[in-house]
């Protein structure tokens, strides 16, 4: 009996797991907010598809920022609480505090050019009828100060 059950389990998490379809998380929107003597602030926007036939709702979020192809501007983790319907978007906000140091090169890029790629990495923690799954996303972008 305790083998059906667990027989029966499996198959459950098996048919949900193959019944979701991961959300696609795409860079929206970088905005420089302010800066400071040591650093600044940044808000940046995901967006966050979900092509479900069932609502998701994002607890977490864990997210890396680098400028050019490399360089570490800032990390973190923040929860997230989004519900984003079926097959539909919702935007994430991020708001990303950061220091000048190890910036020169793309600082130098940013005053010679008016712009400088960059790069979001990271996972969102999502909830929905079948479970619970976590979703990397990487993306990336351009921020151009002549846009603004």
């Amino acid at each position: 009996m305790a083998g059906l059950v667990l027989g029966a389990i499996v198959g459950c998490a098996t048919l949900a797991k193959q019944a979701f379809r991961e959300p696609t998380v795409a860079l929206r929107d970088v905005r420089l907010v302010g800066l400071g003597v040591s650093g600044g602030e940044l808000e940046v926007d995901l967006s966050v598809y979900n092509p479900n036939h069932y609502q998701l709702d994002a607890s977490r979020l864990r997210y890396r920022v680098f400028v050019g192809d490399s360089v570490g501007l800032a990390g973190g983790e923040m929860d997230a609480r989004t519900s984003v319907q079926p097959t539909d978007s919702a935007i994430v906000r991020i708001p990303v505090v950061f220091a000048y140091s190890g910036l020169t090169a793309a600082a130098r890029q940013l005053l010679m050019t008016g712009t400088v790629n960059y790069r979001v990495t990271g996972e969102v923690s999502v909830a929905s009828g079948v479970g619970y799954f976590t979703v990397p996303f990487s993306t990336t972008g351009r921020y151009n100060t002549m846009r603004r």
